[in-house]
């Protein structure tokens, strides 16, 4: 488990809008380990966690993309049932709330990857120690 930098990214919900950031990330070498869209009405929130963020956030912020960069846990985890319960229940247990969360899996893998965005990141990260 590490902590990791997000990006937030706030795109117009169009046709080929997140074509076009991915494809400038692409063109620049820069790598998406995870991603989330939540879509609005006018609008779509993209939450990545890429292996270059300052040179994603700068070349993003070129093109006028409003960026916000935020820590989020990047958890390497069982692919099975319970994983994120089990995650939950302890973190719970510890008064750490999970404010979003959202995973990245292989069908048949027996691993995978969570990231987490908790209002605790240091006791989140002592609480799941070792897990």
């Amino acid at each position: 488990m590490k902590t990791v930098k997000q990006l937030s990214l706030f795109l117009e919900n169009k046709p080929g809008t997140l074509a076009a950031v991915c494809k400038t990330l692409a063109t620049a070498k820069v790598n998406v380990l995870a991603i989330s869209v939540t879509d609005g009405v006018d609008h779509a929130v993209v939450r990545m966690v890429v292996d270059e963020p300052q040179k994603a956030l700068h070349l993003l912020g070129e093109r006028g993309v409003l960026v916000v960069e935020r820590d989020v846990l990047l958890i390497a985890c069982q692919n099975s049932p319970g994983e994120l319960a089990s995650i939950a229940r302890k973190l719970s247990a510890g008064k750490v709330n999970i404010e979003y969360a959202y995973a990245a899996a292989v069908p048949d893998a027996t691993t995978g990857a969570m990231i987490l965005r908790v209002d605790n990141i240091p006791t989140a990260k002592r609480i799941l120690k070792g897990h």
